[in-house]
């Protein structure tokens, strides 16, 4: 598959990085645009063509990755104009921009608008996509293809406000587990365990967790009873987290990221 990839930042060396991993494309396969010289450097260890002309780098693709900044999309877009094969799929990652938009900025019509999140940099993330009418069925796989190599689950949603909130949950999700590592190892240093201790036990904690619910298949709920016995640490707890509003924080936290995708694709 002949991959044009139009920015070469943090995601998209993660997508260059999972594409060559599982084997979608080849290093020679793979052109990268990116305008710090600095950046163009590093993309080339991967053994691509690196370019800082953006058409060089979409003409002959059958894919076209744009991962540039939100707020750099319509100039990349439309720099791209007139580049881009009839028979090309466009996909991109840039949050807040609606599908329509990005249609308008390129010029082409078969686009795609794709949500990753940050494990997507170690193969181990969640996306969702949107396509556009146009997109055909040979395209759609090509599309599955690229995301599947940086994300363990990859979701198709109808429309754009679908992306916005998993934007509010995959997409911000991240940060969210973040925090509540964060704060449970600074409780634990403040209550006398030493740091290194605490983060290992921490995120062994998490991952742990998170591994046990995905194979297991069962509900959080059951998951989270399991670990409960009546009247023992766990009850006290999470009696502690319900009365001080844990499920309302969450819930106001994924309002308010839904609510900002939306303001950001307006």
């Amino acid at each position: 598959m002949r991959i044009g990839i139009i920015g070469g930042g943090f995601m998209g060396e993660a997508f260059l990085r999972g594409l060559v991993r599982g084997n979608v494309a080849t290093p020679n396969d793979i052109a990268v645009a990116e305008v710090s010289p600095a950046r163009r450097t590093a993309l080339g260890e991967h053994g691509v063509r690196v370019t800082d002309d953006a058409q060089s780098a979409a003409i002959g693709a059958e894919v076209v990755l744009i991962a540039v900044k939100p707020q750099d999309l319509a100039a990349a877009g439309t720099s791209l104009q007139g580049a881009i094969g009839k028979d090309a799929v466009v996909i991109s990652i840039a949050a807040g921009v609606r599908l329509d938009d990005i249609r308008r900025f390129t010029g082409h019509r078969a686009c795609v608008r794709v949500m990753p999140n940050l494990p997507a940099a170690i193969g181990e993330g969640a996306a969702v996509y949107l396509v556009a009418p146009e997109v055909s069925a040979a395209q759609r796989a090509r599309v599955r293809e690229v995301v599947a190599a940086v994300a363990k689950v990859v979701v198709e949603v109808p429309d754009d406000e679908a992306v916005d909130l998993a934007t509010a949950i995959h997409g911000s999700g991240p940060a969210y587990v973040y925090l509540f590592i964060e704060s449970l190892v600074e409780v634990a240093v403040r209550l006398g365990m030493k740091r290194h201790d605490a983060e290992q036990l921490v995120l062994a904690t998490v991952a742990g967790s998170a591994a046990y619910a995905l194979e297991t298949g069962l509900h959080p709920a059951v998951l989270r009873n399991a670990v409960t016995s009546p009247g023992g640490t766990t009850a006290a707890a999470l009696a502690e987290l319900e009365a001080a509003g844990f499920r309302t924080a969450i819930d106001s936290a994924v309002d308010a990221a839904f609510e900002r995708a939306q303001e950001l694709g307006e």
